[in-house]
């Protein structure tokens, strides 16, 4: 008898729904992650100036170092870094951050293998080298083995992701 009474109250509910033009919900999955990150590695001598680009990115003129960071990169181009700690670990200003702003550069490969590099606008950066990076960009249609890096408003990188 219950489950006569389901299966009448079931049948009730989709008639009603398709005469009603209700719509039913689906469930989607969360906005699909190429890469979610909770380190970053800082500058090291033998990666500063144009001694050794990465992905035809030049390292900034000193060393530097990094805390606690992260961030991710949806598919749909949002990315987020919470950059902790950004500051130099060599020269005169060791231990602080000089730079106004910074700025993160997403570095892909494509799928005919060359490399295309997408910058962000300039965000705020303290002199303890704190900066919340927010930004919708636009990604090529496949973005294989992205780098993300923090970098000088003219695009020298202090930090990549790694570790």
């Amino acid at each position: 008898m219950k489950k006569a009474i389901f299966v009448l109250l079931a049948t009730i509910l989709a008639v009603s729904a398709i005469f009603l033009g209700w719509q039913v919900s689906r469930v989607t999955a969360k906005e699909s992650k190429i890469l979610e990150f909770d380190t970053m590695a800082g500058l090291p001598q033998a990666l500063t100036g144009a001694q050794n680009p990465i992905r035809g990115i030049n390292g900034g003129g000193l060393p530097w170092a990094i805390g606690p960071t992260s961030g991710e990169l949806k598919k749909d181009g949002k990315l987020e870094i919470k950059v902790q700690g950004l500051v130099f670990s060599a020269g005169p200003n060791t231990g602080r951050n000089t730079v106004p702003a910074f700025r993160a550069i997403v570095s892909c490969l494509k799928n005919d293998g060359s490399v295309e590099n997408i910058s962000t606008d300039q965000f705020p950066a303290t002199e303890e080298g704190n900066a919340k990076i927010e930004a919708k960009l636009n990604l090529p249609e496949s973005c294989l083995a992205p780098i993300i890096f923090v970098t000088s408003p003219g695009g020298a990188w202090f930090a990549t992701t790694g570790y």
